[in-house]
């Protein structure tokens, strides 16, 4: 079983469908209409999908942008979390959003995590002290036309390098790991 806590408390990676229905459970999620349909047993793909309601959308009828945003939080860090183990501290730094069209029905969101991508952040621990890799996710509708894109930057280092050089903030550029099309 995982030693993360939080994803022992909900199930851990024995159990992927007790995960999502505790985080489909989870406030920010239930609230805004945010509904995981679906964890592999592997955790290596997540798929999240939101319908358009009266109570996330916005002023002109579209999905309000923080719904979107929040549909795309933390599953890349959970995701990598779970490959890596914990001799690795993750965290979810920073993310953007790109509004590409207004998302007017249902959306989806599929997160992949390749080995890889996993060995690459392996590889890179190797000889940098933290690697801070980006993961890209596309927002579509139901007829695949790409509603938002949003890019996740994550923290990651070795556990054994402590966390006084968390704080001290180091010196490495991110970089983008974007899925292969076909």
């Amino acid at each position: 079983m995982s030693a993360n806590p939080l994803l022992r408390i909900l199930g851990g990676p024995r159990s992927g469908n007790h995960l999502r229905r505790w985080i489909n459970l989870w406030p920010p999620f239930l609230g805004a209409g945010i509904r995981i349909t679906r964890i592999a047993s592997d955790m290596k793909s997540i798929d999240v999908e939101m319908k358009l309601r009266f109570w996330n959308a916005n002023y002109v009828g579209t999905h309000f942008g923080g719904s979107l945003f929040a549909m795309t939080d933390a599953f890349y860090m959970l995701m990598l979390m779970h490959h890596l183990g914990r001799d690795y501290i993750v965290w979810d730094k920073a993310a953007t959003i790109r509004y590409r069209r207004p998302g007017r029905g249902p959306v989806r969101a599929e997160f992949r995590l390749t080995d890889a991508q996993v060995e690459e952040v392996r590889e890179k621990l190797k000889t940098l002290e933290k690697y801070e890799p980006v993961f890209v996710v596309e927002v579509k509708d139901e007829s695949g036309v790409v509603i938002a894109e949003v890019e996740k930057l994550l923290h990651v280092r070795n556990r054994a390098e402590g966390r006084e050089l968390l704080r001290s903030g180091g010196g490495t550029q991110p970089t983008v790991l974007r899925r292969s099309q076909g």
